[in-house]
């Protein structure tokens, strides 16, 4: 599964530690968490203190007011969490002025705010599996608040983007939000310090209350005043009754190995059923063959059709996640697929931006954890001396009648964001691997696992290998990495083919393995500022 050397240019080379390893996508962030490992807690503290630090040190992709994913392997079995949020029950389509007919909401702006899932997230994976006090995790991230952290490049270019995507949000409701990230002759460029009061205190509330003041004390008291005194829908009641669930991840074997992913409402079951296609297919053992990534575009494409018709809550699908991968309805879809890029159609099976972090201990128990604000900083609304930046998740749902996944109050949208984990498939763990970025999240997921199964590449070599995405259609992007030969192989054969910059949304991700020795070996996105922590 591991080359021993990294035939991309761009690279390092993996790291490889016994003692425990954090991969993220921020290098403060990371060490917060390889303090934690150090200081005696487990993979799960680590997690969480490194998702803590990570809401300060890339405020560009996450934040406290975001929603939150994991994975975790404890030793014996794998879990599920699902830290999502729902929409207020004041915001219904009606009450927001939105139809099938009206144009899509808008990103910015009360409507899309749905309830913060990512505090209660925290809070729950620590009193399942926590071991240091829970007020210990948040202490890097208090400290990088109060007293300030220098931007890394990949960061402050995002932060300086920004600038340019939030230009229209000038109401009463965006001016606390533009106080915190544009402070005063505060220049977003590499270096430069930023620091928020607001972001401390929240975070020493969520940390003594163990999440209770953000759901229930005087954070949410401020939420819900916020919210009415600039014509929101969020209330109290609705951060109140929010939960999290444990769910039973989702499988697919390929090649020996078993890809595991969280259930519905996440997009995740659009990589399985991609991987599971492929499987049905005969790859070519070539890395960088034309007709290989032929098929791979082709069976994603069919894949994310198939989620973005039938994905919604899970309470509120129509159809059971396993039929997706059932051997009859892959094979109907892999007869679809031919020797030309095809536009696909929404099969019929019976019945922007997010951080992600990968972490092991020395006792076996790994996670696999994801958060996000959804796109850049969210709504474009922070809730003023808080830092509680609000995401956008609402912009998920679908405004069709009668889609399973249709905007209604109480109910969780559509959710792009996915941690992955690998096992072998009589179940020995292998080990959280993730990639961000939206709708490219299935697509590079199905990447990094062909590149290690098939490829046989090592993590840090199946991070770095160029990329695809397919937008719609035949329209298809790819990093200018990939080799001109196979861009123009692709185009012969119908895909209608961007060469794109390698840093414009083609995805971050982060792989953490154990191998057969319990040695942990890791690689970490070069799209990004991150690194390896480990010990």
């Amino acid at each position: 599964m591991a080359a021993s050397i990294n035939p991309y240019s761009r690279s390092r080379e993996p790291v490889y530690a016994a003692g425990g390893m954090v991969a993220t996508s921020q290098p403060l962030a990371a060490q917060a968490g390889l303090a934690v490992l150090q200081d005696g807690g487990n993979a799960v503290d680590a997690a969480v203190a490194t998702a803590a630090a990570l809401t300060v040190l890339e405020p560009t992709q996450n934040g406290i007011g975001g929603d939150a994913f994991a994975l975790v392997w404890d030793g014996v079995d794998l879990h599920g969490l699902n830290g999502s949020g729902c929409m207020p029950a004041q915001a219904s389509k009606e009450a927001l002025g939105l139809s099938s007919e009206t144009q899509p909401m808008s990103p910015h702006g009360w409507a899309p705010v749905t309830v913060p899932g990512a505090p209660r997230a925290w809070a729950d994976l620590h009193e399942q599996f926590g071991q240091l006090p829970f007020e210990q995790l948040f202490v890097p991230a208090i400290h990088y608040a109060r007293h300030g952290m220098p931007l890394g490049p990949v960061v402050a270019e995002y932060w300086r983007r920004a600038r340019a995507v939030y230009k229209d949000c000038l109401g009463l409701q965006h001016k606390p939000w533009w106080e915190v990230f544009f402070p005063d002759n505060f220049e977003p460029i590499p270096g430069a310090r930023w620091s928020s009061e607001g972001h401390a205190s929240t975070l020493e509330k969520i940390a003594t209350s163990k999440g209770k003041a953000f759901y229930e004390g005087d954070l949410a008291e401020m939420m819900d005043a916020f919210s009415r005194q600039t014509g929101g829908y969020l209330r109290g009641e609705d951060l109140a009754s929010h939960h999290s669930n444990w769910v039973d991840p989702i499988s697919c074997e390929y090649r020996g190995y078993r890809v595991w992913e969280i259930p519905p409402n996440t997009q995740a079951i659009a990589a399985l059923q991609a991987l599971r296609i492929l499987e049905f297919l005969e790859m070519p053992a070539q890395r960088e063959n034309e007709f290989g990534l032929h098929l791979q575009i082709e069976a994603m494409k069919l894949g994310l059709v198939d989620a973005l018709a039938y994905v919604a809550d899970a309470n509120h699908m129509k159809i059971s996640p396993d039929v997706f991968t059932d051997d009859a309805y892959v094979a109907q879809r892999c007869g679809m697929i031919g020797d030309r890029a095809i536009d696909p159609v929404v099969g019929m099976p019976g019945g922007g931006d997010t951080v992600y972090l990968a972490v092991a201990d020395s006792d076996g128990m790994m996670v696999s954890f994801i958060q996000s604000n959804y796109q850049g900083f969210g709504s474009g609304l922070l809730v003023p001396d808080t830092g509680i930046a609000l995401h956008n998740r609402g912009c998920g749902f679908s405004l069709e009648s009668g889609h399973p996944n249709e905007l209604a109050p109480g109910k969780r949208p559509f959710h792009t964001i996915m941690p992955g984990f690998l096992s072998s498939s009589d179940g020995k763990p292998i080990g959280p691997f993730g990639v961000m970025g939206a709708f490219m999240q299935p697509q590079g997921h199905v990447q990094v696992v062909l590149n290690t199964l098939l490829y046989q590449l090592h993590p840090q070599a199946a991070l770095d290998a160029p990329r695809w995405r397919w937008i719609e259609g035949r329209r298809v992007e790819v990093e200018q990495s990939m080799p001109l030969h196979i861009v123009k192989s692709l185009m012969a054969r119908g895909h209608d083919i961007s060469v794109m910059p390698d840093d414009t949304g083609f995805g971050r991700g982060q792989i953490i393995w154990r191998c057969e020795n319990d040695v942990l070996v890791g690689g970490s996105e070069t799209r990004a500022d991150g690194q390896i922590a480990a010990f």
